[in-house]
């Protein structure tokens, strides 16, 4: 065992707090700070050649211009930034992301949403069309998810917003009806991060739970983390890591016992599984059948195939979700509402939902999950082909794989070599590929696999060549330095916002 790992297992066992502070003292050292710095930068400089390409070609604006920018001029900038960037997840090069892709269907959207262009659901009286839109996107997920008359919902901006308006709703109901003040919620360690991000937002302690050798959630261990601060328990359909199925039905039931709200995550699955199951495919029980389950998110801007910015939340009754709502009586502007957290939206982003969804159809829906779900199964026959990679967990459509003899995180850049843009995991060690329709295409498959066994048989080959997800990676595992690692992340958030360089001499 490596001294990092010596030192990263021997502070596991010592109280969090104590660790951060230890961590803070050491890499305060200059010494340890100057070679921190010196990594950073460096691989900052690495970053910014992937991340800005654009500095020669194009130009680029810190100010406005003194006079408006040609109209064609700007659409010919434009085809040429998306010609630049359009042919790798096209070409199926990239895990999720674009789920549909097909031209026409883009077309389709494209022109839905121009008709929409200047909607606004906060106006409702404006554009009742708007809301028409929404209320029948609600209607059409519920009744996919096993949803009767009972079953309501809103139309959020996509899938962490979803889980972000479920926890704040469950937050404000357990203190309206329970009185909790200091309220917990148990979620999967395999959980989106987003449930993270509303524990942060809302001030709720979030109690993690294992998941077992499949990467399901522990039933057992959920069991014993409910307290009487208990206001919801989550499971996903499916995780996002490794694509599997937590036992929704065992933990909802747990949750409806004590009085417990129940939240299913099937951002991801949603518009996926219950085609799934019609085709024969074994899914387990997840959505609103279950009396257990008061809540789920699905995203329409994923297997809905949908424009990107939507997705819908359902509730278990019209009572639970006013604690979403926001509304105000005694604002000098007049009475103010508002379902989501935003108030002005874009209409278009709902029209074209609503039109995705009702052009494709269930047939359409049914269709498109055989082709996904029939390319996975071909994927994971063949990675079962290479001796040096094991599949993790067992999932209908996210292929996720990990090695007990190689550096996986050096195979996913190899992959990345290859033009692959593939998901690291962590905890255990994997890399994923979430198959959308982009992977269906003819040769698609055949060509992941054969730059998967190319990737492999290199690291094989170079065992001491460590590649960049190796090192981040590696920080986060062997050391605890899971606070420099934030630090490196909320530079690279800094990066995205910095101009390329290239200055138009008509924005000086």
């Amino acid at each position: 065992m490596g001294i990092g790992r010596i030192v990263n297992a021997l502070l596991n066992r010592v109280n969090p707090r104590v660790v951060q502070r230890a961590m803070q003292t050491v890499t305060s050292i200059p010494i340890v700070k100057g070679q921190i710095d010196k990594e950073s930068e460096k691989m900052m400089a690495e970053l910014a050649q992937s991340l800005k390409p654009y500095r020669e070609g194009f130009a680029s604006f810190t100010r406005l211009p003194a006079a408006g920018i040609d109209r064609q001029a700007i659409i010919d900038e434009m085809e040429k930034l998306r010609a630049a960037e359009e042919a790798k997840w096209k070409d199926g090069f990239v895990s999720g992301a674009v789920y549909n892709g097909d031209e026409e269907h883009i077309e389709f959207l494209n022109r839905v949403y121009a008709i929409n262009s200047q909607s606004n659901p906060l106006h409702a009286d404006v554009w009742p069309s708007t809301t028409k839109f929404e209320a029948e996107i609600v209607a059409m997920t519920a009744h996919m998810l096993g949803g009767d008359a009972q079953i309501c919902g809103t139309v959020s901006s996509g899938g962490t917003e979803s889980i972000l308006l479920a926890i704040k709703t469950y937050r404000d109901w357990a203190r309206d009806q329970k009185d909790i003040a200091a309220p917990e919620m148990i979620v999967p360690t395999t959980a989106h991060a987003a449930f993270d991000k509303a524990a942060q937002y809302f001030n709720i302690k979030m109690i993690r739970v294992p998941v077992d050798a499949s990467m399901r959630a522990d039933v057992a261990a959920t069991t014993r983390a409910v307290t009487r601060n208990t206001i919801v328990i989550v499971g996903s359909a499916p995780s996002f890591p490794h694509g599997v199925v937590d036992p929704i039905q065992e933990l909802s039931e747990l949750a409806r016992q004590r009085g417990i709200g129940f939240h299913t995550d099937a951002c991801l699955g949603g518009f996926i599984l219950p085609w799934a199951k019609k085709l024969g495919y074994p899914v387990p029980p997840f959505d609103f059948q279950l009396p257990g389950v008061t809540s789920i998110s699905a995203d329409t801007l994923k297997y809905g195939y949908a424009a990107k910015g939507s997705s819908v939340i359902l509730y278990r009754g019209e009572e639970l979700r006013h604690y979403q709502y926001y509304t105000t009586t005694d604002w000098l502007g007049g009475l103010y509402l508002s379902p989501t957290f935003a108030g002005s939206r874009p209409g278009a982003l709902s029209a074209a939902c609503w039109a995705a969804m009702v052009s494709i159809g269930e047939q359409g829906y049914t269709d498109a999950a055989r082709k996904i779900l029939e390319t996975a199964a071909r994927i994971k026959k063949e990675i079962g082909q290479i001796p040096e990679l094991r599949l993790v967990g067992d999932s209908l459509f996210v292929v996720a794989f990990a090695s007990d003899t190689l550096d996986i995180y050096a195979v996913l850049d190899q992959m990345g070599k290859r033009h692959w843009s593939l998901n690291g995991l962590q905890s255990p060690p994997a890399v994923h590929l979430c198959l959308t329709l982009r992977h269906a295409q003819p040769g698609i498959a055949e060509k992941f696999i054969a730059d998967l066994n190319a990737s492999v048989e290199y690291v094989r080959a170079h065992p001491q060549e460590r590649g960049d997800m190796s090192a981040v990676y590696g920080m986060t595992a062997s050391v605890p330095l899971r606070g420099v690692v934030s630090d490196f992340l909320k530079r690279y958030i800094d990066l995205l916002y910095e101009t390329s360089g290239n200055i138009s001499p008509q924005s000086r």
